[in-house]
C-alpha cells in the first residue's frame, strides 16, 4: 500500500493515511507533555488527508473543552490529538517515523530548556548496555512489527 501506515505498540489499533504528510510538529505545551509522558509530543497533522483506522479504534480522553486525545486502551500508546480543526497522529506511531521530520514547534512557552541540548548527550546502542543490563541478551519483543499484519497477536505455539 502507498501512503503511511502505523499503529499502537501492541497491534490492537492500526491506521493508514493516503496523501503527502508535510505538517509534522513538536508540541511542548504542558498538556502534551502529560499526554505523552515525555518532554514534548511529536505529532503529524492528517487534516484533509484520506485517513482510516484499519484495525480497532482508540479510546479517547477529553483533555480540554476543545481537544480529545486518542490512545490504545490495551497498551496505552498515545495515538491522536483531535481538535475542531482536525486530527494529528503521534509521529512515533507511524511504521516509518523517519519519513516525517518535524517542521515546526508549538507550545514553546512550556518548552523544557534542556531539550535543545539532547543531541549533545553521549549515545549508545542497546547492545552496548549488556554489561549493566545483562537481561537484555534474553529480551524477546512482543511489540507489533512496523508493518501491517493479517492478524495480531499471532498464534503462539508452546
Amino acid at each position: 500500500m502507498s501512503g503511511y501506515s502505523g499503529g499502537c505498540q501492541c497491534g490492537a489499533i492500526r491506521f493508514h493515511v493516503d496523501g503527502e504528510l508535510t505538517r509534522s510538529s513538536i508540541c511542548h505545551c504542558r498538556m502534551c507533555q502529560k499526554a505523552f509522558g515525555g518532554y514534548y509530543a511529536p505529532l503529524v497533522s492528517v487534516r484533509g488527508k484520506s485517513f482510516q483506522w484499519t484495525r480497532g479504534t482508540p479510546k479517547r480522553f477529553q483533555s480540554s473543552n476543545l481537544v480529545q486525545r486518542g490512545f490504545c486502551e490495551a497498551c496505552g500508546t498515545p495515538l491522536t490529538y483531535e481538535a475542531p480543526d482536525g486530527m494529528a497522529i503521534a509521529a512515533g506511531a507511524f511504521d516509518e517515523p523517519h519519513r516525517l521530520p518535524p517542521v515546526l514547534q508549538y507550545g514553546t512557552e512550556a518548552k523544557i530548556p534542556f531539550v535543545d541540548h539532547l543531541h549533545q548527550l553521549p549515545g549508545h546502542e542497546t547492545s552496548e548496555d549488556l554489561t549493566d543490563a545483562p537481561y537484555l541478551a534474553d529480551l524477546v519483543s512482543y511489540q507489533h512489527p512496523d508493518h501491517d499484519t493479517g492478524i495480531w497477536p499471532p498464534e503462539v505455539k508452546p
